[in-house]
C-alpha cells in the first residue's frame, strides 16, 4: 500500500506541474493581449508583457524566448477560435431566409469573437506581423472566402463561380471596414456602426440576390430587406 500511495503521488506531481504551466501561459498571453492592444505589436516588449503579467522576465522566458514567440502561440490560439466560430456563423442557411437575417447573424457572430478577442485584429492586421502570423492569416482569409461563397452560392442561384467569389470577396471586404470602425467605438455608437455595417452589406446583396421564396409581401411585388417598396419585373 504505501508503494501504491508514493505511486500516485509521483504521478500527481507531474501533472500539478503541468497545469501550473498551462496557467501561466494564460497568464502571459492575456497579459500580451492587453500590451498589443495598448501599444501595438511593434512597440511591445517582453519586459512590458511580464510587468503586466505581474511575473519577472526570467520567468517570462522560461515559457517564451521572445516577443515573436508569445504572439505566435496567441495567434495560433485565436486562429483555432476564429475558425469554430466563423464555422457557425457561415453554416448553410435555407433559401428562404430573409436575407437580413443571414447577414445579420453572420455578422453579429463575428463582431462578438473580435469584440471578445481585440487583439485579433491588431495581430492580423498589424503593420509588422511575425510571418507566421501573416501565413496564417492568409490562410483563414482564403478559407473565409470559400465559406462566404457556400453561403451566397444558396442566396444567389444560377450565379458563375467567378462572380460568387467577387461578391464573396467584396462582402469580406466591406466587413474588414466596418470592423475597424466598429472596434474603434463603445457603448451605443459602436451599436450604431454595427447596424450600418449590416445596412451596407444587406443592401450590396439585395439586388443581386433579387426575388427569392418568402421575400414578397403581401402585395406581391416584393419588398426589399429595408421595407422598401421593389418594382416587379
Amino acid at each position: 500500500m504505501p508503494d501504491d500511495t508514493a505511486d500516485r503521488q509521483g504521478k500527481e506531481q507531474p501533472r500539478r506541474r503541468q497545469a501550473r504551466g498551462e496557467r501561466r501561459i494564460a497568464q502571459l498571453l492575456q497579459a500580451a493581449a492587453d500590451v498589443f492592444c495598448s501599444t501595438g505589436y511593434t512597440a511591445a516588449s517582453t519586459n512590458a508583457i511580464a510587468r503586466e503579467a505581474g511575473v519577472s522576465p526570467g520567468t517570462l522566458y522560461q515559457f517564451f524566448p521572445n516577443k515573436e514567440a508569445i504572439a505566435i502561440e496567441l495567434g495560433d490560439r485565436l486562429v483555432h477560435e476564429m475558425r469554430e466560430t466563423y464555422g457557425e456563423a457561415l453554416a448553410p442557411v435555407d433559401p428562404a431566409t430573409p436575407l437580413e437575417e443571414a447577414v445579420g447573424a453572420a455578422v453579429d457572430r463575428f463582431i462578438a469573437f473580435n469584440t471578445e478577442h481585440p487583439v485579433f485584429f491588431t495581430l492580423m492586421h498589424g503593420p509588422d506581423i511575425p510571418g507566421r502570423i501573416a501565413e496564417e492569416h492568409d490562410a483563414l482569409h482564403a478559407t473565409l472566402v470559400d465559406r462566404i461563397e457556400g453561403l451566397l452560392a444558396v442566396l444567389l442561384a444560377d450565379t458563375s463561380p467567378a462572380e460568387l467569389t467577387r461578391t464573396a470577396h467584396v462582402c469580406l471586404g466591406m466587413y474588414k471596414a466596418g470592423l475597424e470602425l466598429v472596434l474603434a467605438h463603445e457603448g451605443a455608437e459602436r451599436e450604431a456602426y454595427v447596424r450600418e455595417l449590416k445596412h451596407v452589406l444587406v443592401r450590396y446583396l439585395d439586388p443581386l440576390v433579387g426575388d427569392r421564396p418568402g421575400r414578397t409581401d403581401a402585395t406581391g411585388t416584393g419588398t426589399d430587406t429595408t421595407g422598401l417598396p421593389r418594382t416587379a419585373t
